[in-house]
């Protein structure tokens, strides 16, 4: 015997936390996406992109950042038995979204678009990798 955890137990909380990063990461990755493309819509337009009616990609953003970051979290924490726990994730997860997408806007005063790709890069890393914590924590049992 090594001393190490079996694998087939299941870990609620790395279910929890891998849920909730997943859910963080790539919610805020599609809010800052829509933050590029809201800039350049604002740069290469002769129409201001915010008040234009034809072009609202940040209120599209923002609310697919709301449904991705919540749904995710929801959806990765299924293996949890208590439905209250879920919620609690699910609502974080999207919360957290958009508060991570949000402090990437001073990105674009910074580095400009690159600084803003970044951030779309580390939110999309951080939502994979709460995935697969997430995937991990189910152990033998989940799966």
């Amino acid at each position: 015997m090594s001393g190490a955890p079996a694998e087939s137990t299941k870990d609620p909380l790395a279910i929890g936390i891998g849920s909730l990063g997943a859910g963080i990461g790539f919610g805020s990755a599609v809010m800052s996406a829509a933050q590029i493309i809201t800039a350049i819509l604002r740069d290469y337009r002769t129409t201001d992109p915010v008040t234009d009616p034809a072009s609202k990609a940040l209120t599209a953003g923002l609310l697919l950042a709301i449904g991705l970051g919540g749904g995710l979290a929801w959806y990765r924490s299924f293996p949890l038995d208590n439905i209250w726990q879920r919620g609690v994730i699910a609502v974080l997860g999207a919360l957290g979204a958009l508060l991570v997408g949000f402090l990437g806007a001073p990105m674009y005063r910074w580095i400009n678009i690159p600084g803003l790709a970044a951030w779309v890069l580390i939110g999309v890393i951080i939502g994979i990798l709460g995935n697969r914590w997430a995937i991990r924590g189910r152990g033998a049992e989940g799966l």
